[in-house]
Protein backbone atom coordinates (compact mmCIF):
# COMPACT_ATOMS: atom_id res chain seq x y z
CA UNK A 1 0.00 0.00 0.00
CA UNK A 2 1.06 3.51 -0.54
CA UNK A 3 0.88 5.84 1.73
CA UNK A 4 0.12 8.40 -1.16
CA UNK A 5 -3.32 6.50 -1.94
CA UNK A 6 -4.64 6.30 1.85
CA UNK A 7 -6.92 7.99 3.37
CA UNK A 8 -5.03 9.52 6.22
CA UNK A 9 -7.52 10.05 8.68
CA UNK A 10 -9.44 6.38 8.18
CA UNK A 11 -5.66 4.24 8.34
CA UNK A 12 -4.95 7.05 11.81
CA UNK A 13 -7.78 5.63 13.26
CA UNK A 14 -7.17 2.26 12.23
CA UNK A 15 -3.67 2.69 14.02
CA UNK A 16 -4.93 3.64 17.32
CA UNK A 17 -7.83 1.24 17.56
CA UNK A 18 -4.83 -1.36 16.51
CA UNK A 19 -2.96 -0.08 19.37
CA UNK A 20 -6.36 -0.29 21.92
CA UNK A 21 -6.57 -3.42 20.95
CA UNK A 22 -3.60 -5.20 22.05
CA UNK A 23 -4.16 -3.81 25.80
CA UNK A 24 -7.85 -4.00 26.19
CA UNK A 25 -8.47 -5.28 29.87
CA UNK A 26 -10.55 -8.08 28.72
CA UNK A 27 -8.07 -9.84 26.29
CA UNK A 28 -4.70 -9.31 28.34
CA UNK A 29 -6.34 -10.21 31.99
CA UNK A 30 -7.69 -13.38 30.43
CA UNK A 31 -4.48 -14.29 28.46
CA UNK A 32 -2.50 -13.57 31.60
CA UNK A 33 -4.83 -15.97 33.51
CA UNK A 34 -5.31 -18.99 30.82
CA UNK A 35 -1.45 -19.11 30.63
CA UNK A 36 -0.58 -19.25 34.08
CA UNK A 37 -3.01 -20.79 36.28
CA UNK A 38 -3.54 -19.37 39.63
CA UNK A 39 -4.51 -21.20 42.81
CA UNK A 40 -6.15 -24.02 40.83
CA UNK A 41 -9.59 -25.35 41.73
CA UNK A 42 -9.66 -23.15 44.79
CA UNK A 43 -12.52 -20.21 45.30
CA UNK A 44 -11.30 -16.83 44.49
CA UNK A 45 -11.91 -13.24 45.58
CA UNK A 46 -11.77 -10.71 43.12
CA UNK A 47 -11.12 -6.79 43.81
CA UNK A 48 -10.58 -5.00 40.85
CA UNK A 49 -9.86 -0.86 40.86
CA UNK A 50 -10.23 1.55 37.85
CA UNK A 51 -11.25 3.03 34.52
CA UNK A 52 -10.67 -0.35 33.13
CA UNK A 53 -11.82 -2.56 35.83
CA UNK A 54 -14.87 -3.42 34.32
CA UNK A 55 -13.16 -5.23 31.21
CA UNK A 56 -10.04 -6.43 33.47
CA UNK A 57 -12.95 -8.24 35.68
CA UNK A 58 -14.70 -9.69 32.33
CA UNK A 59 -11.49 -11.34 31.42
CA UNK A 60 -11.01 -12.95 34.72
CA UNK A 61 -14.57 -14.53 34.67
CA UNK A 62 -13.74 -15.78 31.74
CA UNK A 63 -10.97 -17.80 33.17
CA UNK A 64 -12.01 -18.51 36.67
CA UNK A 65 -16.00 -18.52 36.38
CA UNK A 66 -17.75 -19.86 39.58
CA UNK A 67 -14.32 -20.47 41.43
CA UNK A 68 -15.08 -16.21 41.73
CA UNK A 69 -17.30 -16.09 45.22
CA UNK A 70 -16.75 -12.65 45.79
CA UNK A 71 -16.30 -9.68 43.40
CA UNK A 72 -16.11 -5.92 44.45
CA UNK A 73 -14.97 -2.85 41.27
CA UNK A 74 -14.62 0.75 41.63
CA UNK A 75 -14.36 2.47 38.27
CA UNK A 76 -15.78 5.75 36.99
CA UNK A 77 -18.92 7.12 37.45
CA UNK A 78 -20.26 6.21 33.34
CA UNK A 79 -17.49 3.01 33.40
CA UNK A 80 -19.97 0.30 34.71
CA UNK A 81 -21.09 -2.34 31.78
CA UNK A 82 -23.60 -4.69 31.33
CA UNK A 83 -23.07 -8.61 31.38
CA UNK A 84 -21.08 -9.19 34.72
CA UNK A 85 -22.55 -11.28 37.55
CA UNK A 86 -25.02 -10.38 38.95
CA UNK A 87 -23.74 -10.88 42.83
CA UNK A 88 -20.72 -8.97 41.51
CA UNK A 89 -20.98 -5.03 43.06
CA UNK A 90 -19.53 -2.46 41.30
CA UNK A 91 -18.84 1.05 42.59
CA UNK A 92 -18.69 4.02 40.67
CA UNK A 93 -16.70 6.62 41.73
CA UNK A 94 -15.00 10.83 40.45
CA UNK A 95 -12.78 10.83 38.04
CA UNK A 96 -10.41 13.20 37.66
CA UNK A 97 -11.72 14.86 40.73
CA UNK A 98 -12.64 12.46 43.79
CA UNK A 99 -16.26 12.69 44.77
CA UNK A 100 -18.22 10.92 48.27
CA UNK A 101 -18.26 8.13 46.04
CA UNK A 102 -14.56 7.53 46.22
CA UNK A 103 -14.24 7.84 49.97
CA UNK A 104 -17.49 5.74 50.52
CA UNK A 105 -15.63 3.18 47.68
CA UNK A 106 -12.26 3.23 49.86
CA UNK A 107 -14.45 2.01 52.87
CA UNK A 108 -16.23 -0.34 51.03
CA UNK A 109 -12.73 -2.09 49.75
CA UNK A 110 -11.04 -2.04 53.35
CA UNK A 111 -14.36 -4.05 54.35
CA UNK A 112 -14.47 -6.39 51.58
CA UNK A 113 -11.16 -7.41 52.07
CA UNK A 114 -11.92 -7.56 55.84
CA UNK A 115 -15.05 -9.48 55.14
CA UNK A 116 -13.38 -12.31 53.48
CA UNK A 117 -12.53 -16.06 54.75
CA UNK A 118 -9.26 -16.15 56.19
CA UNK A 119 -7.83 -18.52 53.80
CA UNK A 120 -9.32 -17.22 50.80
CA UNK A 121 -7.21 -16.05 48.01
CA UNK A 122 -7.44 -12.54 46.31
CA UNK A 123 -6.80 -11.47 42.53
CA UNK A 124 -6.89 -7.68 42.38
CA UNK A 125 -7.06 -6.04 39.22
CA UNK A 126 -5.53 -2.57 39.50
CA UNK A 127 -5.52 -0.02 36.38
CA UNK A 128 -5.16 4.19 36.37
CA UNK A 129 -7.45 6.36 37.36
CA UNK A 130 -7.29 4.17 40.78
CA UNK A 131 -5.89 7.42 42.36
CA UNK A 132 -8.72 9.44 42.40
CA UNK A 133 -11.80 6.49 42.82
CA UNK A 134 -11.05 5.16 45.95
CA UNK A 135 -10.12 6.98 49.05
CA UNK A 136 -9.69 6.55 52.82
CA UNK A 137 -8.38 10.34 54.00
CA UNK A 138 -6.78 10.84 57.68
CA UNK A 139 -8.73 12.39 60.61
CA UNK A 140 -9.64 16.06 60.02
CA UNK A 141 -8.57 15.74 56.08
CA UNK A 142 -12.28 16.54 54.53
CA UNK A 143 -13.03 16.23 50.78
CA UNK A 144 -12.81 19.41 49.95
CA UNK A 145 -9.23 19.54 50.65
CA UNK A 146 -8.54 16.06 48.64
CA UNK A 147 -10.45 17.79 46.00
CA UNK A 148 -8.32 21.01 46.14
CA UNK A 149 -5.26 18.99 46.63
CA UNK A 150 -6.17 16.74 43.91
CA UNK A 151 -7.53 19.90 41.03
CA UNK A 152 -4.07 21.41 42.06
CA UNK A 153 -2.24 18.52 41.08
CA UNK A 154 -4.04 18.21 37.91
CA UNK A 155 -3.08 21.93 36.69
CA UNK A 156 0.75 21.97 38.25
CA UNK A 157 2.44 20.32 35.16
CA UNK A 158 3.99 17.53 37.51
CA UNK A 159 3.99 14.05 36.06
CA UNK A 160 2.28 11.16 37.28
CA UNK A 161 5.14 9.61 39.72
CA UNK A 162 5.03 13.20 41.63
CA UNK A 163 1.54 13.64 41.83
CA UNK A 164 0.98 10.61 43.22
CA UNK A 165 3.56 10.42 45.50
CA UNK A 166 1.28 13.21 46.84
CA UNK A 167 -1.45 11.54 47.25
CA UNK A 168 -0.13 8.27 48.76
CA UNK A 169 1.57 10.89 51.30
CA UNK A 170 -1.87 11.84 52.07
CA UNK A 171 -3.81 8.33 51.82
CA UNK A 172 -4.27 5.72 54.67
CA UNK A 173 -4.77 2.99 51.38
CA UNK A 174 -2.44 4.25 49.09
CA UNK A 175 1.48 3.97 49.32
CA UNK A 176 0.98 0.28 50.02
CA UNK A 177 -1.19 0.39 53.08
CA UNK A 178 -3.79 -1.74 51.68
CA UNK A 179 -1.37 -4.82 51.56
CA UNK A 180 -1.65 -4.89 55.24
CA UNK A 181 -5.45 -6.03 55.00
CA UNK A 182 -5.45 -9.14 53.61
CA UNK A 183 -4.11 -10.92 56.74
CA UNK A 184 -1.51 -13.37 54.86
CA UNK A 185 -3.76 -14.86 52.19
CA UNK A 186 -1.89 -15.07 49.16
CA UNK A 187 -2.73 -12.20 46.26
CA UNK A 188 -1.96 -11.46 42.83
CA UNK A 189 -2.25 -8.35 41.67
CA UNK A 190 -2.66 -8.09 38.02
CA UNK A 191 -1.81 -4.14 36.91
CA UNK A 192 -2.27 -2.22 33.47
CA UNK A 193 0.05 0.51 33.70
CA UNK A 194 -0.36 4.40 32.90
CA UNK A 195 2.60 5.20 34.43
CA UNK A 196 6.15 5.64 33.26
CA UNK A 197 8.21 3.14 34.05
CA UNK A 198 5.41 0.70 34.84
CA UNK A 199 6.54 1.14 38.53
CA UNK A 200 3.82 -1.07 40.40
CA UNK A 201 4.47 1.49 43.34
CA UNK A 202 3.17 4.62 40.76
CA UNK A 203 0.25 2.61 39.33
CA UNK A 204 -2.75 3.86 41.26
CA UNK A 205 -1.00 5.44 43.53
CA UNK A 206 1.05 1.98 44.86
CA UNK A 207 -2.92 0.84 47.13
CA UNK A 208 -0.30 -3.31 47.02
CA UNK A 209 3.30 -1.25 47.25
CA UNK A 210 4.79 1.03 49.21
CA UNK A 211 7.48 3.30 46.98
CA UNK A 212 10.74 1.48 46.41
CA UNK A 213 12.84 4.34 47.43
CA UNK A 214 12.77 7.35 48.89
CA UNK A 215 11.73 10.06 46.62
CA UNK A 216 11.34 13.55 47.59
CA UNK A 217 8.03 15.64 47.02
CA UNK A 218 7.38 17.92 44.28
CA UNK A 219 7.55 21.49 45.46
CA UNK A 220 4.25 22.11 47.16
CA UNK A 221 2.16 25.44 48.65
CA UNK A 222 2.33 26.00 52.06
CA UNK A 223 -1.24 25.05 52.58
CA UNK A 224 -0.63 21.43 51.02
CA UNK A 225 2.54 20.72 52.85
CA UNK A 226 0.35 21.63 56.24
CA UNK A 227 -2.47 19.44 55.29
CA UNK A 228 0.08 16.15 54.13
CA UNK A 229 1.46 16.84 57.88
CA UNK A 230 -2.10 15.44 58.91
CA UNK A 231 -1.30 11.69 57.61
CA UNK A 232 0.50 10.95 60.90
CA UNK A 233 -3.05 10.51 61.81
CA UNK A 234 -3.70 7.54 59.64
CA UNK A 235 -4.91 4.77 61.53
CA UNK A 236 -1.76 1.85 61.93
CA UNK A 237 -2.33 -0.68 59.32
CA UNK A 238 -0.44 -4.14 60.26
CA UNK A 239 2.57 -5.02 57.97
CA UNK A 240 1.88 -7.62 55.44
CA UNK A 241 1.95 -11.04 55.70
CA UNK A 242 0.50 -11.63 52.69
CA UNK A 243 2.10 -13.25 49.60
CA UNK A 244 1.91 -10.66 47.04
CA UNK A 245 2.45 -11.47 43.60
CA UNK A 246 2.39 -8.51 40.98
CA UNK A 247 2.53 -8.43 37.37
CA UNK A 248 2.25 -5.75 34.78
CA UNK A 249 0.34 -7.28 31.82
CA UNK A 250 -0.25 -4.51 29.80
CA UNK A 251 1.88 -0.97 29.25
CA UNK A 252 2.03 1.89 26.92
CA UNK A 253 4.56 0.28 24.62
CA UNK A 254 2.33 -2.71 23.82
CA UNK A 255 0.51 -0.20 22.23
CA UNK A 256 2.88 1.39 20.33
CA UNK A 257 4.42 -1.85 19.18
CA UNK A 258 0.58 -3.10 18.19
CA UNK A 259 0.18 0.20 15.93
CA UNK A 260 3.23 -0.13 14.38
CA UNK A 261 2.76 -4.27 13.47
CA UNK A 262 -0.85 -2.68 12.08
CA UNK A 263 1.25 -0.53 9.84
CA UNK A 264 3.89 -3.09 8.69
CA UNK A 265 1.05 -5.27 7.75
CA UNK A 266 -0.09 -3.02 5.15
CA UNK A 267 3.61 -2.92 4.18
CA UNK A 268 4.10 0.85 5.56
CA UNK A 269 7.43 2.31 6.33
CA UNK A 270 6.99 2.90 10.05
CA UNK A 271 9.01 4.06 13.07
CA UNK A 272 8.11 4.04 16.90
CA UNK A 273 10.53 6.47 18.88
CA UNK A 274 10.93 6.96 22.25
CA UNK A 275 7.74 8.02 24.32
CA UNK A 276 7.02 11.53 25.12
CA UNK A 277 7.50 12.71 29.27
CA UNK A 278 8.47 16.16 28.59
CA UNK A 279 6.40 19.60 29.38
CA UNK A 280 3.79 19.86 26.08
CA UNK A 281 5.04 23.08 24.65
CA UNK A 282 8.65 21.25 24.17
CA UNK A 283 6.78 18.08 22.86
CA UNK A 284 4.96 20.74 20.49
CA UNK A 285 8.68 21.71 19.11
CA UNK A 286 10.00 18.57 19.24
CA UNK A 287 7.50 16.68 17.07
CA UNK A 288 6.62 19.28 14.63
CA UNK A 289 10.46 19.75 14.15
CA UNK A 290 10.68 16.36 13.55
CA UNK A 291 8.05 15.75 11.10
CA UNK A 292 9.15 18.66 9.15
CA UNK A 293 12.48 16.70 7.99
CA UNK A 294 11.06 13.35 8.80
CA UNK A 295 11.03 10.23 5.62
CA UNK A 296 7.91 10.07 4.21
CA UNK A 297 6.24 6.89 6.52
CA UNK A 298 4.08 6.25 9.58
CA UNK A 299 5.86 7.49 13.29
CA UNK A 300 4.85 6.20 16.41
CA UNK A 301 4.97 7.90 19.78
CA UNK A 302 3.27 6.71 23.00
CA UNK A 303 3.69 8.74 27.24
CA UNK A 304 2.54 11.70 28.69
CA UNK A 305 3.21 15.18 28.24
CA UNK A 306 2.63 16.91 31.37
CA UNK A 307 0.99 20.69 31.00
CA UNK A 308 0.13 23.10 33.56
CA UNK A 309 -2.99 24.83 33.30
CA UNK A 310 -4.20 28.60 33.98
CA UNK A 311 -7.42 29.35 36.54
CA UNK A 312 -10.70 27.65 35.30
CA UNK A 313 -9.64 25.78 32.28
CA UNK A 314 -12.17 25.43 29.33
CA UNK A 315 -12.55 21.93 27.46
CA UNK A 316 -10.16 19.12 26.83
CA UNK A 317 -7.00 17.26 28.12
CA UNK A 318 -3.38 17.36 27.38
CA UNK A 319 -4.33 15.62 23.67
CA UNK A 320 -6.53 17.91 22.68
CA UNK A 321 -3.65 20.85 23.51
CA UNK A 322 -1.62 18.63 21.86
CA UNK A 323 -3.14 18.08 19.33
CA UNK A 324 -4.11 22.18 18.57
CA UNK A 325 -0.23 22.95 19.48
CA UNK A 326 0.64 20.80 16.52
CA UNK A 327 -2.18 21.89 14.01
CA UNK A 328 -0.54 25.18 14.54
CA UNK A 329 3.12 24.82 14.43
CA UNK A 330 2.59 22.47 11.47
CA UNK A 331 0.06 24.74 9.79
CA UNK A 332 0.14 24.78 5.52
CA UNK A 333 2.15 21.63 5.89
CA UNK A 334 0.13 19.46 3.25
CA UNK A 335 1.74 15.80 3.77
CA UNK A 336 1.49 15.59 7.74
CA UNK A 337 -1.59 14.25 9.34
CA UNK A 338 -1.73 13.45 13.23
CA UNK A 339 -3.73 11.90 15.94
CA UNK A 340 -3.41 12.58 19.46
CA UNK A 341 -5.18 9.41 21.30
CA UNK A 342 -5.58 9.35 25.15
CA UNK A 343 -6.13 4.67 25.30
CA UNK A 344 -8.92 5.37 27.77
CA UNK A 345 -11.00 7.40 25.66
CA UNK A 346 -11.43 10.56 28.25
CA UNK A 347 -8.98 13.03 27.93
CA UNK A 348 -9.35 15.54 30.57
CA UNK A 349 -12.62 15.87 32.09
CA UNK A 350 -14.59 15.29 28.95
CA UNK A 351 -15.90 12.12 27.17
CA UNK A 352 -13.23 12.65 23.88
CA UNK A 353 -10.21 10.90 23.76
CA UNK A 354 -8.65 13.29 21.57
CA UNK A 355 -8.08 14.77 17.99
CA UNK A 356 -6.62 14.10 14.43
CA UNK A 357 -5.24 17.20 13.11
CA UNK A 358 -3.45 18.26 9.53
CA UNK A 359 -2.03 21.65 8.11
CA UNK A 360 -5.22 22.65 7.64
CA UNK A 361 -7.10 22.16 11.03
CA UNK A 362 -6.39 26.28 11.57
CA UNK A 363 -6.84 27.63 8.54
CA UNK A 364 -10.60 27.00 8.62
CA UNK A 365 -13.10 29.15 8.95
CA UNK A 366 -13.73 28.69 12.69
CA UNK A 367 -16.22 30.82 14.97
CA UNK A 368 -13.77 30.78 18.31
CA UNK A 369 -12.76 34.72 19.41
CA UNK A 370 -9.44 35.06 18.68
CA UNK A 371 -8.86 31.86 17.21
CA UNK A 372 -6.83 28.77 17.85
CA UNK A 373 -4.20 30.44 20.09
CA UNK A 374 -6.69 31.80 22.21
CA UNK A 375 -7.89 28.71 22.30
CA UNK A 376 -4.57 27.19 23.55
CA UNK A 377 -4.06 29.69 26.37
CA UNK A 378 -7.08 28.87 28.24
CA UNK A 379 -6.40 25.77 27.90
CA UNK A 380 -9.97 25.19 26.12
CA UNK A 381 -8.77 23.31 23.10
CA UNK A 382 -11.37 20.98 22.95
CA UNK A 383 -14.06 23.90 21.95
CA UNK A 384 -12.06 25.23 19.12
CA UNK A 385 -11.30 21.22 17.79
CA UNK A 386 -15.11 20.59 18.38
CA UNK A 387 -15.59 23.35 15.68
CA UNK A 388 -13.24 21.85 13.22
CA UNK A 389 -14.57 18.90 13.40
CA UNK A 390 -11.18 17.04 14.54
CA UNK A 391 -12.30 15.64 17.55
CA UNK A 392 -12.13 11.48 18.39
CA UNK A 393 -14.49 9.63 20.78
CA UNK A 394 -13.99 6.23 21.67
CA UNK A 395 -16.17 6.00 24.74
CA UNK A 396 -14.52 3.60 27.70
CA UNK A 397 -12.11 1.58 25.97
CA UNK A 398 -11.62 -1.38 28.62
CA UNK A 399 -7.97 0.09 29.18
CA UNK A 400 -5.65 2.82 29.88
CA UNK A 401 -1.69 2.87 28.90
CA UNK A 402 -1.25 6.85 28.52
CA UNK A 403 -1.11 8.06 25.54
CA UNK A 404 -0.74 7.73 21.76
CA UNK A 405 0.42 9.92 18.93
CA UNK A 406 0.53 8.84 15.40
CA UNK A 407 1.78 10.35 12.77
CA UNK A 408 1.18 10.30 8.90
CA UNK A 409 3.77 11.49 6.39
CA UNK A 410 2.93 11.17 2.51
CA UNK A 411 5.56 13.46 1.03
CA UNK A 412 9.19 13.53 0.39
CA UNK A 413 11.85 14.00 3.35
CA UNK A 414 12.53 18.14 4.01
CA UNK A 415 16.54 18.63 3.24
Amino acid sequence: MQLADANAESLLLELYHAGLGAVAGESVTARYLRQRPWQPEKPVALLACGKAAPAMARGAAAVLGQRVEHALLVTKHGYREPGLPAHWQCLEAGHPLPDEASLQAGQRVLEFVAALPADMPLLTLISGGSSALLEVLPPGVSLADLRRVNDWLLGSGADIAAMNRVRKTLSCIKGGKLAGYPDGRPVLNLMISDVPGDDPAVIGSGLLTSQGADAPLPELPDWLAMLLAKRADCPPTAASTSLIEQQIIACNRDACEAAAEAARARSLAVEVHDPLYAPLSEVTAQLAGFLRTAAPGVHIWGGEPTLSLPPSPGRGGRNQHLALSLALALQGESDITVLCGATDGSDGPGNDAGAIIDGTTVQQAIDYPAGAGRALARADSGTFLAEASALIDTGPTGTNVMDLVIAIKTGPRDE
